[in-house]
């Protein structure tokens, strides 16, 4: 069970002897894998677009039309606007999420770095769509409420939420590669791992990744709304 809490990292330096930090390879790697499988997919999809449709297509605009349905209802007349982030977001964890299941591989969403990342970057899309939308005083004015001195809770409640998001989807997905691990040495790698391993790639990938995204759109959604 070495594996479980083992980090393939490269060091980065500055000045000779000096160490910036660490860059967990397997995690790079890995992210840009996915990257690559969701442009070329996009980029042959795209040029076969038809008047009628075949298989690939329709599942496409079924997906497309599903996630529009769910940006309208959170966000009325600003849902266009957002369907290319939140459609994207969907499509990257889902990969992200089921890549580990392919022997050899491992999921980026692994790492808490994917997605802390992710999650600081809702933060920035959310305020910045609160401002946008309700102005800079007007969207500040609501930490204020309801009573001026709630500020604080209202600002640590808005960490809390990136903290909250990223950790759900790193500790499933962490929690699934751990429980993998230990059967797997339990059992010598006979079928109930392989059973586990498609349950927590395929089931509970698909689960967090839509539950993450989710809670995204929730969050973009409270930013924006006036009521």
């Amino acid at each position: 069970m070495e594996g479980i809490g083992h980090v393939p990292q490269i060091q980065l330096w500055g000045q000779p002897g000096e160490a910036l930090g660490t860059v967990n390879y397997v995690t790079v790697i890995m992210t840009w894998v996915v990257m690559a499988i969701i442009i070329i997919a996009s980029v042959l999809i795209v040029r076969r677009l038809k008047e009628v449709p075949g298989r690939v297509q329709v599942v496409v605009e079924l997906f497309a039309r599903m996630f529009d349905g769910l940006v309208k209802d959170a966000l009325d007349s600003n849902a266009r606007g957002y369907l290319p982030l939140i459609g994207t977001l969907f499509i990257f964890l889902i990969l992200s999420n089921w890549i580990g299941v392919i022997p050899g591989l491992e999921e980026p969403t692994r790492d808490i770095n994917t997605p802390l990342s992710l999650g600081i970057m809702g933060f920035f899309v959310w305020h910045l769509s609160g401002v946008r939308a309700k102005g800079f005083f007007g969207y500040l004015k609501g930490f204020f409420e309801p009573i001026f001195f709630m500020m604080p809770l209202n600002v640590v409640g808005e960490v809390a939420k990136v903290i909250s998001i990223s950790f759900r989807l790193f500790g499933n997905i962490m929690g699934g590669a751990i429980i993998i691990i230990v059967v797997s040495n339990l059992l010598f790698y006979l079928v109930v791992p392989v059973l586990l391993n498609g349950f927590f790639g395929i089931f509970v990938g698909s689960v967090q990744a839509f539950v993450f995204t989710m809670l995204y759109l929730t969050y973009t959604s409270v930013a924006v709304r006036s009521d």
